[in-house]
């Protein structure tokens, strides 16, 4: 096995202490399935007390934080790596359905291995030199492409709720297949799955967002019901059909334009675009006297939810005001007879820096359309315009004025409410003609505004 340098001296520290030390976890299946492992977790009979102790002296020294000291886990920083290390356990109690009541520490290798979730993750290979230890057939299921649960699945899930949402993400991330014993026994562990912590959940959201195809899980949380219980407002666009161009419901819909943004590598935040850009179809939805469906702002309702979907997840706010503000914008309909002055306001209004990843998001949703990618010449005239725009003279904000509060002072603009009128209504001008951005015809222009102000 391919193992990082520093992994074999940490391990030889331990060994050379008389201990065992194994490589566990996601480095073991990651190497089994002939892929670079990055997160190395270890597994040893010496108790954290002992691992402190051993890097405190150890030449060079390692650096230990207590990070689960409760649960037997410690983080080891070590020539420019960090290893989770953890003493044999056996989990007693889960009275919480999120973590063991107690640990019991002083167990084989063996008991530490069938404590785990699923059988890919529960082989161990003993370091430095082998062998594996594979008391589930975990290689086996790997090479089956195959997501099953350590024992009975039933049990596993009763541990901590989060492993339902574990499975469908290793799920979407490795293009494996859940064995249906464990498929079955999600349904049944969704009230454990809501007591979850919104941190953990995000995280398990994100990884399937950002896998290669995100509709692979989110399709297997519908059909679990974990979409419904977690993303009820994106489960309810099944069956919101939306006619005209649109071959599909929205969810349909919603889940191709997230997968073609997964296609073209697009950052997490445009993936979230992609997928709740018309989640607020459902609520605004209408079908006329003539059979014809609109939704009719539905933008605006869609940055809506969305933001308290990303609030009850927790997301920091410059994810959320990045996204929501791409799913308002996302309804721009370009047309060649805008004039320069209306490119000018559409680029205000977007914000230079958004209007690429506004690109994109229009890519996805003309994509999720019918399910073809769009013609590379789709928003070209737009672009076109708008990047000789952004080349010429241009002023799209009061910092871009060729005046300011204090050159108004000149004509007698005192500073207050009007002069902040005054500006805008000067920056308004500027935006419909940019050749009158000089100092000269605005100080002109601002006198002849204020004159409506002074009192006769």
């Amino acid at each position: 096995m391919n193992i990082h340098p520093a992994v074999k001296e940490i391990a030889a520290i331990i060994t050379g202490a008389g201990k065992q030390i194994y490589l566990v976890g996601g480095a073991v299946r990651d190497l089994l399935r002939g892929r670079k492992a990055s997160d190395w977790d270890l597994a040893t009979d010496a108790l954290p007390e002992e691992v402190i102790v051993l890097f405190q002296s150890s030449k060079p020294k390692g650096h230990v934080i207590p990070t689960g000291i409760k649960h037997g886990t410690v983080t080891v920083h070590f020539k420019g790596i960090s290893v989770e290390l953890t003493t044999f356990r056996a989990d007693k109690g889960y009275s919480d359905g999120r973590r063991p009541d107690e640990v019991e520490f002083g167990v084989s290798i063996e008991e530490d291995l069938a404590r785990r979730d699923f059988t890919m993750n529960s082989a161990a290979y003993k370091l430095p030199c082998g062998p594996l230890l594979d008391p589930f057939n975990g290689k086996g299921d790997i090479k089956a492409k195959l997501i099953r649960c350590v024992g009975n699945p039933v049990e596993r899930f009763a541990e901590d709720g989060l492993r339902p949402l574990r499975a469908v993400r290793f799920a979407s991330q490795l293009g494996f297949k859940i064995d249906e014993d464990t498929l079955a026994a999600i349904p049944g562990a969704l009230p454990l799955t809501a007591k979850v912590a919104a941190e953990r959940i995000r995280e398990e959201l994100n990884k399937i967002i950002e896998s290669q195809k995100p509709s692979a899980g989110l399709l297997l949380m519908e059909k679990t019901g974990l979409l419904r219980l977690l993303l009820p407002e994106l489960a309810s666009c099944r069956g919101v059909e939306q006619k005209g161009f649109h071959r599909f419901d929205v969810l349909e819909h919603s889940l191709l334009a997230c997968d073609f943004a997964a296609k073209e590598d697009y950052s997490l935040e445009l993936r979230l675009a992609a997928l709740f850009h018309d989640i607020g179809k459902k609520v605004t939805g209408k079908t006329g006297e003539n059979g014809v469906r609109t939704f009719y702002q539905h933008e605006k309702e869609s940055s809506k939810i969305t933001r308290k979907i990303l609030l009850r997840f927790r997301y920091p706010n410059s994810v959320m005001d990045k996204v929501c503000h791409l799913l308002e914008e996302h309804m721009f309909h370009y047309e060649d007879n805008w004039t320069d002055a209306a490119v000018r306001r559409f680029i205000i209004r977007v914000g230079e820096t958004s209007l690429a990843d506004l690109y994109k998001l229009r890519l996805a949703d003309a994509y999720a359309t019918s399910g073809e990618v769009p013609p590379p010449d789709y928003l070209l005239a737009l672009q076109t315009r708008v990047e000789k725009i952004l080349k010429g003279r241009r002023a799209f904000s009061l910092k871009d004025l060729a005046v300011s509060g204090y050159d108004l002072k000149e004509v007698r603009i005192k500073p207050g409410k009007e002069m902040g009128i005054i500006l805008n209504e000067l920056l308004e001008a500027v935006v419909e003609d940019p050749e009158l951005n000089t100092r000269e015809k605005l100080l002109e222009i601002a006198g002849k505004i204020n004159q409506r102000y002074e009192p006769d």
